[in-house]
């Protein structure tokens, strides 16, 4: 197997061996009389307290006043501007959209990020397919504090799912008074891209106009807080409200057609399943609807003008947060919070996909001649039926299809925490979340009565009727006339369409207790220095469960457009846990080393599944002296597998990949493409490509995954040079390996380790249409899940400030955040070759861009006027487009993007301060993609990774009494 973990094991045996040779002494201290009370503090990545504790793992942290400037009012548009973090599930998503938020740390998946608010979980997302990470829809921005991202694994101290890290929401919890806020923001963009307009008039598509303002969105929220009487407790407050407007790729010049081609020679693409009606054998003829005639195949249907580009969202949220002291001993402290979200995904109508194979010859709607092209000149008479004929026909007099997804949150955290002695705390609390969904896809039509209503013939009176009727299977069908330009009626549509339902819950509980304490007076400690042991001992229960329960129309497979059976998944596992830290100074006020620190983590884990894991940490931490410290760490951390991932049904889907290896332009031989099912006549036939780049693969679940494991090593500097006041610079080296991570082999790559090695364990699970497709009908790739080969990615984090004053003029605070990325690689399987996707992007294994570099870097002039002034440049650097291990660079490059944004806060009087700004100033335009990928590709790019719709301008106000 390949690995890359010397170094990381190196290092972990020498912490190690550092950890049991450390000699504790007892020695009595005397506590100094009249010491100053100060408070102890813990931050992300650890529980134990300390007095100004420092982190031995790497942190960014984003402030409220980071968020205002931004002016972003969902949470993941925040963090996704972070160079550490890359789009997952977005606003921008339509075809693939779960209507949830998430977070994707490191770009190794959303569910290897762990999302906590104050240091606890938010519940599983939503129970459909692609949802079940945290949604952090549940989190209204006007809340948070401070955001804390962690790099690397921190399972020893918070449980399973921290392999890529943590995001930690920190939320206001002491506020008193009453806050009102208000923002509107809206989208604006010149039209002018010349070369794509003259491509959509040449095809006859329609333009926007020149000048578009769009996307609007409104944000309310309320807070309010009140201390109590006698001042040990408060009570906080929250309402919001925002309401986010659709936004369709019709309103950009550059997403007015879907592109094909190349990025060098574009053209205006789209779908074989066209309005006016596709027939064909795929071989032999191909034809579509012109009047009452077949005419040959030569159009394809524009479908991204219909898509969303922003998806409509409605979200209402609303909270408590209090703590009551009750003495010293004991604080009670609770969170509640509600959320409600509503979104609509939009994509093109629905239609016949090909789900047909056969043409009635006396069907009464064909023309002279048409029976005469698909019947009498291949020697079929009237009563029989033309084979192996495929219809395409889209639904556009039903409209758009539209998934309905509403999704409702409840959480409730109810704990106490207090002091026991001068050295030891404690912390207990019971934390339950639950997310209810409901789901109605609407303008789907049922591929049962597509073939009933096409299947017709003339009753006793000449007049077309469903032979359904006739044989009184299916009173109820209407016959649909396919073959004639305006031949479809409404009560064939009322027949064809059926809506589709589904609900489904997740809940969240968990139960965790811990102590933390100071060894100092006990006296167990190193020999030479006077701050003792810190330490944490706790235990943990978790439960998570979750239900998903389809309709019929969704598990029977009998929405036409769903690529497949939606089916419903049930289950539920319980984990029990025991942890514990240790803080050890190890050297105090010596040359070179003003603090020499060492931490150790370990967390036992005792699933229901009859899974065990054991999780741990090693960290040093070397103050040097105040100007400059080392930090290095080496973490184990594991993500046990999620329900879906355990217990959901194996069913066909759709997955992404430009063309069939064996189809024209492949990389398969014809020898090789033998071994993939396909005999030498359907070699490289048009037969074998998806216009829509969509295939069919059969994924499920797997209760006998075994957890990931996952090693993180890093190491790095803290430098704050006192000769330099006010600079500070953070430079961490990290390097995350995942092995035995849970996926499915790439369909992609079983088809080509299938062609290239004729090993029978990839060909067996390639199942190609009549035709040679992986495309039509039931046409397939097994890739179920399974623990594949690895995961890997490591790269350079780099955080810089500077804060200085100019005179009388106010200060100025320079600000620099970004990441370089050495490698991000994907091993599907042991043996198989490595994909490296640093600074590539593509449809089936790179997904997204991720690039080598990306930065942002601000500049805020604190005025003296109450007022801030803030400029932002974001850079993201260029992507190739992947071709394989080894391969040239694909045709398809993505180029650098720099954005320039500006934003201002005015404090105008004590009550009431103003917010403007404008992201992407200059109005940059996206770079183009032909055949964007599903998902994560829309309209033509990648719009949650860019800037895709243009400026966007925001102005808000708030008042504080």
């Amino acid at each position: 197997m390949y690995t890359r973990s010397r170094l990381a094991g190196a290092v972990r045996t020498a912490l190690t061996l550092g950890a049991a040779t450390a000699a504790f002494t007892p020695v009595a201290m005397a506590q100094q009389e009249g010491a100053e009370s100060v408070e102890k503090i813990s931050i992300t990545g650890s529980r134990i307290q300390r007095v100004n504790m420092v982190s031995a793992s790497p942190i960014t942290e984003i402030t409220a006043a980071d968020i205002a400037i931004t002016g972003m009012t969902r949470v993941e548009d925040i963090l996704n501007d972070m160079p550490a973090l890359f789009a997952a599930q977005t606003g921008n998503v339509a075809n693939g959209s779960t209507g949830t938020a998430t977070l994707n740390l490191r770009n190794l998946g959303s569910t290897r990020t762990l999302v906590l608010v104050n240091g606890r979980r938010l519940p599983s997302g939503s129970p459909g397919a692609g949802g079940i990470a945290p949604d952090v829809n549940q989190i209204p921005a006007s809340l948070i504090e401070r955001i804390e991202v962690l790099t690397g694994g921190a399972s020893a101290t918070y449980g399973s799912d921290a392999v890529a890290g943590v995001v930690n929401f920190i939320l206001k919890d002491d506020f008193e008074g009453f806050n009102f806020d208000y923002q509107h923001s809206f989208y604006q963009h010149k039209n002018d891209n010349g070369e794509i307009q003259d491509l959509v008039n040449s095809y006859g598509f329609d333009l926007p106009t020149s000048h578009v303002r769009d996307g609007h969105s409104n944000d309310f929220s309320f807070m309010v807080g009140a201390n109590t009487a006698d001042g040990r407790g408060n009570v906080t407050m929250y309402g919001t409200f925002r309401d986010i407007k659709a936004l369709t790729q019709s309103e950009r010049d550059f997403s007015a057609c879907a592109l094909g081609g190349t990025s060098a020679d574009f053209s205006c693409g789209g779908s074989s399943t066209v309005p006016w009606g596709r027939i064909t054998d795929f071989a032999t003829f191909d034809y579509q609807v012109e009047g009452d005639q077949f005419v040959p195949f030569q159009d394809l249907y524009n479908y991204g003008p219909l898509n969303y580009y922003q998806r409509p969202d409605e979200r209402k949220t609303m909270g408590a947060i209090g703590k009551y002291e009750i003495n010293e001993h004991a604080e009670v402290y609770a969170e509640l919070s509600y959320m409600d979200d509503r979104s609509v995904s939009q994509i093109a109508p629905s239609g016949a996909f090909f789900v047909t194979d056969r043409i009635f010859c006396g069907n009464p709607f064909l023309s002279a001649q048409q029976v005469d092209l698909l019947c009498t000149q291949r020697g079929l008479s009237t009563d029989e039926y033309s084979e192996g004929t495929y219809i395409g026909r889209r639904n556009v007099e039903g409209g758009p299809r539209q998934d309905d997804l509403r999704h409702t949150s409840m959480r409730g955290v109810l704990g106490v925490r207090g002091i026991i002695d001068d050295n030891w705390s404690y912390d207990v609390f019971a934390n339950h979340g639950s997310v209810a969904m409901v789901e109605t896809y609407r303008n789907e039509l049922s591929s049962t009565n597509i073939a009933r209503a096409l299947d017709v013939l003339a009753d006793e009176d000449g007049n077309p009727v469903c032979r359904s009727v006739v044989e009184g299977y299916d009173t109820a069908c209407v016959p649909w006339n396919v073959f004639e330009a305006g031949g479809v009626t409404q009560e064939a549509l009322d027949y064809l369409i059926k809506p589709l339902f589904a609900r489904g819950d997740t809940y969240t509980t968990q139960v965790s207790g811990y102590v933390t304490g100071d060894l100092t007076e006990a006296g167990v400690m190193v020999p030479g220095t006077s701050t003792g042991v810190g330490v944490v001992l706790g235990a943990e229960y978790r439960r998570e469960a979750l239900k998903f329960e389809p309709d019929t129309g969704f598990t029977s497979g009998d929405g036409a457009g769903q690529g497949g059976p939606t089916l419903g998944v049930e289950g539920s596992f319980s984990v029990t846990e025991v942890f514990g830290e240790l803080d050890i100074p190890l050297l105090e006020a010596k040359p070179f080393a003003e603090e020499l620190t060492l931490e150790l983590a370990f967390r036992h884990s005792d699933y229901s599944t009859d899974k065990t894991t054991n999780t741990y940490k090693y960290a040093l931490d070397w103050g040097i002296n105040e100007d400059i410290r080392f930090r290095a760490s080496f973490q184990r951390a594991v993500r046990a597998g999620n329900i879906r991932d355990l217990f959901r049904a194996q069913g066909i889907g759709l997955f992404n990949m430009s063309i069939d290896p064996c189809g024209i332009g492949g990389s398969l031989s014809l020898e090789q493409c033998l071994r993939t099912g396909l005999t030498a006549d359907q070699y490289q036939t048009p037969a074998l490509e998806s216009p829509a780049g969509q295939y069919n693969f059969i994924g499920g679940g797997n209760p006998g995954l075994d957890p990931e494991v996952s090693d993180t090593f890093s190491f790095g500097f803290a430098l704050s040079p006192s000769a330099l006041p006010g600079f500070n610079m953070n430079v961490d080296y990290f390097d995350i390996e995942v092995e035995e991570a849970i996926s499915n082999i790439p369909p992609a790559t079983i088809l080509n380790l299938c062609g290239t090695t004729g090993d029978s364990r990839y060909c067996d699970l390639i199942n190609r249409g009549p035709n040679g497709n992986l495309w039509v009908g039931s046409a397939n790739v097994v890739a179920t899940d399974i623990n594949i080969g690895f995961l890997a990615t490591s790269g350079v984090d780099i955080e810089a400030t500077y804060d200085f004053d100019i005179g009388d003029m106010g200060g100025i605070k320079l600000a620099m955040v970004g990441t370089w990325l050495d490698n991000l690689e994907n091993q599907p399987l042991p043996g198989a070759p490595i994909d490296d996707c640093v600074g590539q992007w593509d449809r089936s294994v790179c997904g997204q861009p991720t690039p080598e570099w990306r930065h942002n870097l601000r500049a805020s002039w604190n005025t003296p006027w109450d007022a801030t002034l803030t400029a932002t440049w974001r850079y993201l650097g260029s992507a190739d487009e992947y071709q394989g291990p080894g391969e040239a660079v694909g045709p398809d490059n993505l180029g650098s993007e720099s954005y320039l944004d500006l934003a201002g806060t005015w404090q105008a009087t004590e009550n009431v301060s103003f917010r403007l700004g404008v992201n992407n100033l200059l109005d940059k335009e996206p770079p183009l993609i032909p055949n964007s990928p599903t998902g994560s590709g829309n309209g033509n790019t990648f719009p949650g990774f860019y800037d895709a719709l243009g400026r966007y301008v925001f102005a808000g106000v708030s008042l504080t009494y």
